[in-house]
């Protein structure tokens, strides 16, 4: 039974993917098991795909296309089928991601998605999800990694990360994946065009206390914000509150730590977890 996440029997992406992968399967005059020793994957995980079950890694998708010399077009479905799969209340973010020229995010308690790492997404979205199937909670995190490709647009944004001393000391999925994330965010601070800042606990209370906030800004310069909060999210274009929300957003920043003070921080961390290279 192909699942659907569409309450009126419409096709999601999910399905047609897998009914397009069962069509040229059967085409070709193959059974799951001889698809699945052409293409090196499991007949199992092959079954699971056509079915609805899972969505394929992006390797398989790529092979897929190889095979069946499809153009990019199972590529094209799972990039489809990974934004689908993101709550709606969380579709404002992907859609202001794709389309922004600048990104200004502030995370309370967490290091916000475009910098996790996989094992750090993993982490939480494993503790967000409990009793969810471990394919489901994998697909969470390839939807979430996916995200990703904004840095790699031909123009990729101007992004400016704020994050509370609190993402830092929280030891999400323990000290190994803590030393690789933080490696990770100081890697990212090399770019031109991805600032990091750090709010430390020595600042005290501020106007973004309990919540994270996302700000984008368009080509043509107007912006709307997108505000987030336990399992639920709102997006704002109203200018009256737009203008409110970067008012708040200023003020935190205006609380961080210089760049370089904030990186002095994150390496700080880095050593409270282990990392010999930075002892």
């Amino acid at each position: 039974m192909e699942l659907n996440n569409e309450d009126d029997g419409r096709p999601t992406p999910r399905t047609v993917l897998g009914r397009r992968l069962r069509h040229l399967r059967e085409a070709a005059d193959l059974s799951q098991r001889g698809l699945a020793d052409k293409v090196g994957y499991p007949h199992t995980y092959i079954s699971r795909v056509e079915r609805g079950e899972q969505l394929p890694s992006e390797a398989l998708a790529e092979d897929l296309d190889t095979h069946f010399a499809t153009a990019g077009l199972f590529a094209e479905l799972l990039s489809l089928a990974q934004d689908a799969s993101i709550p709606d209340y969380g579709r404002a973010v992907v859609a202001g991601e794709v389309k922004a020229a600048r990104i200004q995010v502030f995370g309370s308690s967490l290091v916000p998605g475009l910098l996790q790492t996989e094992e750090y997404a993993y982490a939480l979205i494993r503790a967000s999800l409990p009793g969810e199937s471990q394919e489901r909670i994998n697909e969470r995190v390839a939807a979430r990694m996916h995200r990703k490709r904004v840095f790699s647009k031909a123009q990729v944004p101007f992004y400016w990360a704020i994050m509370d001393e609190a993402a830092l000391k929280r030891p999400i999925g323990g000290a190994a994946c803590m030393r690789g994330q933080l490696r990770h965010v100081l890697d990212a601070a090399d770019s031109p065009r991805i600032s990091v800042q750090v709010l430390p606990f020595s600042e005290g209370e501020h106007p973004l206390l309990g919540g994270s906030l996302s700000l984008y800004t368009v080509q043509n310069g107007s912006t709307f914000g997108y505000v987030e909060s336990f399992a639920s999210g709102e997006s704002v274009e109203s200018p009256e509150r737009v203008i409110e929300l970067t008012q708040r957003f200023d003020v935190a920043r205006s609380k961080a730590l210089p760049e370089s003070r904030s990186l002095d921080l994150i390496r700080s961390y880095l050593r409270e977890y282990g990392d010999e290279h930075n002892s």
